[in-house]
């Protein structure tokens, strides 16, 4: 049977125990922003990509190249995961799946996905907050070593939940970073904060100025994914009730 999911990679990519960052479409776009000033501030090339029957029907086009939505960015030491579609439901627990599986394959020592956590008072806060849940005694532990902020309560939903559930399942660690963010407009603020948290674990160097500096123009151009965030919700939302901690209800 053919794989519901497939992961392509350029031929000659070589793996060096990378850190994997995944950033995809969620609260607050905070993982597509954050993930995609990465890739443009460090020159990352592309060195794969994600398919699969299961994706809404679309290309893009960079640069008058036509590219998959769902990319693979690095050099080896860092993997950059980007998506700038919205992943169906249905797409979840497959995509988590096959992707937990290839980065067990290329020998990661550390996945850190980033994300939001809406907050309702997000207008009055000047700079968001960065919170962390790791995935292990182990992750935790550098957590607490790196002195920051842990989410002490509460609860993840979606494709990051089950990413840190299937990376556990793999041994592999993940810490996930939850910068607060508006619960419906992206917030290209909160990826500025998740990408300073990020220095933490990577020592890139990364000014977030120019982000800050644009944050209303990538508001603009990233509305329509936004929008498509806010479509699927209501279907997401469903699921999430029904799985919900009953404490959280």
């Amino acid at each position: 049977m053919e794989e519901v999911v497939r992961i392509v990679e350029e031929e000659g990519v070589v793996h060096k125990n990378p850190i994997v960052i995944a950033g995809l479409p969620d609260v607050g776009l905070v993982g597509t922003i954050a993930a995609s000033y990465i890739v443009d501030k460090m020159g990352y090339k592309e060195i794969g990509y994600v398919e699969s029957d299961l994706f809404p029907p679309v290309m893009v086009i960079h640069e008058g190249k036509l590219k998959y939505p769902f990319g693979i960015y690095g050099n080896g030491s860092v993997i950059v995961l980007l998506s700038e579609v919205v992943v169906p439901p249905n797409a979840i627990y497959p995509l988590t799946r096959a992707l937990t599986a290839w980065i067990k394959e290329i020998g990661a020592k550390l996945v850190i996905p980033i994300t939001g956590l809406p907050v309702e008072n997000r207008v009055d806060i000047s700079k968001p907050e960065v919170f962390a849940v790791g995935n292990s005694e182990a992750a935790v532990k550098e957590l607490r070593e790196k002195q920051m902020e842990l989410l002490e309560e509460g609860f993840i939903a979606g494709t990051y939940a089950i990413m840190l559930r299937e990376c556990g399942k793999r041994d592999l660690n993940a810490i996930s970073l939850l910068a607060q963010c508006f619960p419906v407009y992206p917030d290209p603020g909160a990826a500025a904060s998740a990408i300073e948290s990020l220095e933490l674990f990577l020592k890139l160097g990364i000014d977030v100025g120019e982000l800050l500096e644009k944050g209303e123009e990538i508001k603009l151009k990233a509305r329509d994914l936004m929008r498509q965030i806010n479509l699927s919700a209501p279907e997401m939302q469903k699921g999430v009730e029904q799985d919900m901690p009953i404490m959280y209800r």
